[in-house]
């Protein structure tokens, strides 16, 4: 009895020996990803077809990747411009900006806050805690995404998160902006400045933005009072007496600004330190403004969208396989509006 036994058991390990092998593969979870294994352009990115799906950790959540948002600061982080910052361990799935569907919550994460099934747009980049969002599933942190405008497709919510609050917290908070105050923009066309021009507008200010020749009609139909062509058109010979200016040019344009200026106005740059010498020149305030969307500016933004019919303009999409590509026109066409990677 105890040697058919014996026979038995080894019989049925040879079996599940010959078929584990078979089913195992099923249960690894893999998935496409836009990656670098090294700092460099946009030939070393990589798209890996089996990238293993992200696990979850506390406080975060899973999401199906719908859309994700291109900005400059992804061909810059790619480049390795922050890497003093913000060092990467390789491979490093690119991307921050997205819009998806909640696959799975992880401990900590309340019915309340979100749950399986939520439409959810935000950051998921590795530089805020999540798996990266050139990819088709990542993690995101629970405090850096909130439900997606209801009034916007996953495409156009996918290139909202970083803008949206960049230009919220300028406007609302920086500059306290407020109804007859008159703002100058620069940039008015770009991702930043598009959606800066119909908050400005919405908050009930006068609003000049400098662009170039072929994008005025565009900035126009946003709401734009006055439209400089910054080529030919020295911007601080046609303006005086502005309460503030949004800057995201950065170098002459910024220094340049300072004369547009009243006294006791208000320049906020996305790209340049306050220079104090100017500040004292002009008798004016200088602010640096570095954006990390949270849930309580995400969730303004969204009710801010819905409410007014925002527009947000993408350009030009492109696919996960042409990652390289779109970081390459996001770097060197100067796009109106957004670039978005359909997922």
């Amino acid at each position: 009895m105890i040697c058919k036994l014996l026979i038995q058991g080894t019989t049925l390990i040879s079996q599940f020996a010959i078929i584990y092998p078979l089913i195992l593969p099923s249960t690894i979870i893999s998935m496409k990803s836009a990656q670098i294994n090294k700092y460099g352009s946009s030939d070393v990115i990589e798209i890996n077809q089996s990238t293993p799906e992200p696990s979850l950790s506390p406080g975060k959540v899973l999401v199906a990747i719908k859309a994700a948002g291109v900005n400059p600061v992804d061909w810059k982080i790619s480049e390795g411009g922050f890497q003093q910052m913000f060092p990467l361990q390789f491979p490093s799935t690119l991307g921050i900006d997205f819009s998806g569907v909640i696959k799975q919550v992880g401990e900590g994460v309340s019915p309340s806050d979100f749950k399986q099934g939520d439409e959810v747009f935000g950051q998921a980049g590795v530089i805020s805690g999540g798996s990266g969002a050139f990819a088709e599933m990542a993690v995101a942190n629970m405090k850096s995404i909130a439900n997606k405008p209801k009034r916007l497709s996953y495409t156009e919510a996918a290139g909202l998160p970083l803008v949206g609050v960049a230009a919220w917290r300028v406007l609302t908070e920086d500059m306290s902006l407020s109804k007859d105050q008159k703002i100058l923009i620069h940039g008015g066309a770009g991702g930043i400045g598009s959606i800066a021009i119909q908050l400005a507008k919405s908050l009930g200010a006068y609003v000049a933005t400098t662009v170039s020749t072929s994008d005025e009609p565009f900035v126009q139909k946003l709401g734009a009072d006055t439209v400089i062509d910054y080529k030919t058109q020295p911007f601080e010979d046609l303006l005086q007496n502005y309460d503030a200016v949004f800057d995201t040019v950065g170098g002459d344009t910024y220094r340049r600004s300072f004369k547009v200026l009243k006294k006791g106005g208000v320049i906020v740059s996305m790209l340049e330190q306050p220079d104090s010498k100017l500040m004292n020149q002009y008798g004016v305030k200088a602010i640096f403004q570095f954006t990390q969307p949270d849930k309580e500016h995400l969730n303004k933004v969204a009710q801010w969208v819905d409410q007014n019919n925002i527009r947000v303009n993408v350009e030009k999409e492109f696919s996960l396989d042409e990652a390289g590509d779109a970081l390459d026109y996001q770097k060197n066409e100067h796009p109106r509006g957004k670039v978005v990677l359909a997922i």
